[in-house]
């Protein structure tokens, strides 16, 4: 009956969801067992038992259009709820005052296939590190688990196994964790046939994660955080490349900025790295001095993404030929989870030609997916214009050329901004090698050049 109901699961999930990305292959430590092990008592100083793999009770999607592997504007799809809202609590877990900032290093997710950038987050008793990509886009950290009862994608090293933690537990319906997966992923959450609760984190480009909620013990540089929640991946399928999953940052109680905040602090700050440079995560106390600021901007579209204000842009030195009014037509998020940057139309029409008309004659070359902007050659060997972009409150970004365009192969580049007729975003492109800092308590956001080392 159960593996009835997992079939006819997915067939809701496939009329539901049409532009999901096919199922990737499902590595050796996945299986496609849907009635397996039930749920076991589980003593106080022996290893956890996972959750039982029986079918989940809901489905859905995540990560934006297929450009450069990852690059996703992020959104949700919204699902009707299934559960009255949850009351009972887990025994909250302990935290310390905030200390000193804890960072790990980031890198280019090129080595796991994403255009987005990865760090390694321990998890677990005994801790085991994964390679996870760093977004700011959506709230739940979430990773691929064994036993994988739906599918995975293939993942560089082992899954999470549950059961080899002492300090794993799975999150019961009645946990008002369970309820605040609303907010988190703009989806419902959902209750498997033994009590345990089911999350389902969607993105953009019809990319999903499916499992159960979960609580373990997260290390994440020098720290180790007891009492983390997180969803434990049992059908994993899209753009996620060989990642084991997402870390969360955005501003809800479920990501790790708002978990780890009562012991680090509630900022957070990184540099976004080039192949040659070292970047990093960070999360606690920062140097104000080192940052020029905007500030974070109230939107009704989504409380969690961090919107901002641009003001105004330029191209070698000349102001776009656009009404100011165009540049807050739509409202405007910060995203590390994007590659390229989306404009207002008008404004990115504006750019386009600027930048077209500055680049001294260089030959146009065809179009490159959304990048219709195209020249014949590389970043490194064009006459790039200085473009400058500066948000209310005076911060500004002055970019380099690698700010501006794109390799998108051996012998093209191109301006990586597009247009959009929806939310405009700042993308990680745009963001590469400069200092940002989230500054939750203050309200605002802070930039500074030369971040990374």
């Amino acid at each position: 009956m159960e593996l009835l109901l997992l079939l006819l699961l997915l067939l809701a999930c496939s009329l539901i969801f049409p532009l999901a990305a096919p199922a990737r292959e499902i590595t050796n430590a996945c299986t496609s067992q849907a009635n397996g092990f039930s749920a076991r008592e589980r003593h106080r100083h022996a290893p956890a038992a996972a959750p039982p793999a029986e079918p989940l009770l809901a489905g859905a999607s995540a990560l934006g259009p297929p450009l450069l592997r990852c690059d996703r504007p992020r959104r949700g799809a919204h699902r009707p709820p299934r559960l009255a809202p949850c009351q009972d609590s887990l025994p909250p877990p302990d935290v310390a005052p905030p200390t000193a900032p804890s960072s790990v290093p980031l890198a280019p997710g090129t080595s796991v296939g994403v255009g987005n950038y990865v760090t390694q987050l321990g998890l677990g008793t005994p801790a085991t590190t994964y390679a996870m990509v760093v977004d700011t886009g959506s709230s739940l950290t979430w990773l691929q688990c064994s036993p994988c009862v739906v599918s995975c994608h293939r993942q560089a090293g082992p899954l999470y196994n549950p059961r080899a933690s002492s300090t794993y537990a799975a999150v019961p319906c009645s946990a008002p964790q369970c309820g605040e997966l609303q907010a988190a992923t703009l989806n419902p959450s959902s209750c498997s046939a033994s009590g345990v609760c089911i999350y389902q984190a969607t993105y953009g480009d019809s990319s999903f994660s499916l499992g159960y909620l979960s609580r373990d013990t997260v290390s994440f540089g020098s720290g180790r955080f007891p009492g983390f929640y997180y969803g434990c991946g049992q059908d994993n399928e899209g753009l996620f490349g060989r990642s084991a999953g997402l870390i969360g940052l955005a501003r809800n109680k479920l990501s790790l900025l708002y978990q780890l905040a009562p012991s680090l602090g509630d900022s957070f700050s990184y540099c976004l790295p080039t192949t040659a440079s070292t970047g990093y995560l960070s999360i606690g106390s920062y140097n104000p001095a080192e940052y020029s600021y905007t500030p974070m901007v109230s939107s009704s579209l989504d409380a969690s993404l961090y919107f901002v204000s641009l003001a105004s842009m330029s191209v070698a030195g000349s102001p776009l030929a656009v009404s100011p009014s165009e540049y807050g037509s739509q409202p405007t998020i910060i995203d590390s989870g994007t590659v390229i940057t989306r404009l207002p139309m008008a404004v990115y029409t504006a750019l386009s030609k600027a930048l077209g008309a500055a680049m001294g004659g260089a030959p146009r070359a065809p179009a490159y997916s959304i990048l219709d902007t195209c020249f014949k050659g590389q970043v490194s060997t064009l006459r790039v214009p200085a473009v400058d972009m500066a948000f209310a409150g005076g911060a500004t970004l002055k970019l380099a050329p690698g700010n501006v365009l794109i390799d998108v192969d051996e012998s093209t580049t191109c301006l990586a901004f597009a247009a959009t007729d929806s939310t405009a975003i700042i993308g990680n492109t745009q963001q590469q090698t400069f200092g940002v800092v989230y500054d939750v308590a203050q309200s605002r956001i802070g930039f500074a050049a030369g971040g990374c080392s």
